[in-house]
């Protein structure tokens, strides 16, 4: 396999020429020791977004450390107040996963890119974007990572990839950036106006018909297989037990986290 080119640096004037709307206001920085942290002590307005070259700090779920050479990932937090049924709220990480998958497989052509349940992004076995949402006074802010220009030394851990490894094709972060904003924007408003597109996220989902094990608070697990989501973002078992915290490990691959 080849390796990645060099990639573009991040640029506020080209992902803003390529926005569609003024839903989002995008700021670029080169080091930082996590967007998620930028965002929750600017005072964020609703639609801001903070891409970062580097992060120092990183971090997703369940405070684990996300960690990436400098411009080899995109980067990114943004802040939103959804006008939706608060007990619906739990759904935005799903939409925002589905978005992401969406934009990945359309700006590479394929349709491999799928999502875990709850928060990651997978090619096959392999995770290649994770994300954080985390309420944060009237909305959430969420943080998104995606492994763009990864080779395999750089690679986290073992069951990670990126878009350049799966696919073998150098994508701009910039356009990438653009791309999902502008899906996440319209999903966004489909949302408010009570189109939660459940259909579309089963589409994409790695997890359905899965047999999976489900790690819960406390040290439970559960093992069963995974037959719907709702409209709150809950992952339905079929053995009656509705999963709304909770790592999800799909037991015929290799993923682990």
């Amino acid at each position: 396999m080849s390796q990645p080119v060099k990639q573009e640096l991040l640029n506020a004037n080209a992902i803003a020429g390529a926005l569609r709307g003024g839903y989002w206001r995008v700021s670029v920085i080169d080091e930082i020791d996590s967007t998620q942290n930028y965002l929750r002590t600017s005072i964020p307005k609703v639609g801001d977004v903070i891409t970062a070259e580097y992060q120092s700090a990183g971090r997703g779920r369940l405070d684990r450390t996300f960690i990436a050479a400098k411009s080899s990932a995109l980067l990114f937090s943004f802040y939103v107040e959804p006008k939706v049924d608060i007990a619906k709220l739990g759904y935005l990480s799903l939409l925002v996963g589905s978005s992401v998958a969406k934009t990945i497989n359309e700006i590479t052509d394929s349709n491999n890119f799928k999502c875990k349940w709850p928060n990651d992004i997978v090619y096959g076995d392999y995770k290649v974007a994770g994300l954080l949402a985390e309420k944060f006074g009237e909305g959430v802010i969420v943080g998104v990572g995606i492994n763009v220009s990864m080779n395999q030394a750089e690679l986290p851990v073992p069951h990670a990839s990126s878009i350049f490894l799966t696919t073998e094709k150098q994508i701009d972060r910039n356009d990438l950036l653009a791309a999902i904003l502008n899906n996440l924007s319209s999903a966004l408003i489909n949302w408010e106006n009570g189109e939660d597109d459940l259909a579309f996220y089963r589409e994409t989902s790695a997890t359905l018909g899965k047999s999976v094990r489900v790690e819960l608070p406390g040290g439970i697990n559960v093992e069963a297989t995974a037959v719907d989501i709702d409209s709150t973002g809950a992952l339905h078992l079929d053995n009656g037990q509705i999963i709304t915290v909770g790592d999800v490990i799909h037991l015929d691959s290799k993923l682990s986290q």
